[in-house]
């Protein structure tokens, strides 16, 4: 795997986390209990998940690029990387609460991404 696409691979999961964390915000303002036209509403006037929305429409082109040169059963694991950094941002970033377990999870999955990349 060259370095060209290693850096399209790290840009797909700085997207994943940026729109993860952006909706998780945007989720929080959301009004708690609204019926369903009023939370579309909220949403559609949250600033925070119209930017979410935006990170993920990059991201979907940069998948697209990956998976031009990368073969599926290899670009999927290796993007799972997602679940370590979101893990980790949502501790850093958002302030949450991250048990013993969470971190073991996100680790094995990360040992795993390892293990795929090596083999590409």
């Amino acid at each position: 795997m060259n370095t060209t696409i290693i850096l399209w691979f790290v840009a797909s999961i700085i997207c994943d986390v940026a729109g993860q964390i952006l909706f998780k915000i945007g989720a929080d303002r959301l009004p708690q209990g609204a019926d369903f036209r009023a939370t579309a509403a909220a949403v559609a006037r949250c600033g925070w998940i119209t930017a979410g929305l935006a990170t993920y429409v990059a991201e979907f082109f940069i998948w697209l690029r990956i998976l031009a040169e990368v073969p599926l059963s290899i670009a999927f694991p290796i993007a799972s990387a997602n679940f370590l950094a979101i893990t980790l941002a949502s501790a850093v970033v958002l302030g949450e609460r991250v048990g013993r377990r969470q971190w073991l999870g996100s680790f094995l999955i990360t040992c795993g991404v390892i293990i795929v990349a090596r083999t590409a």
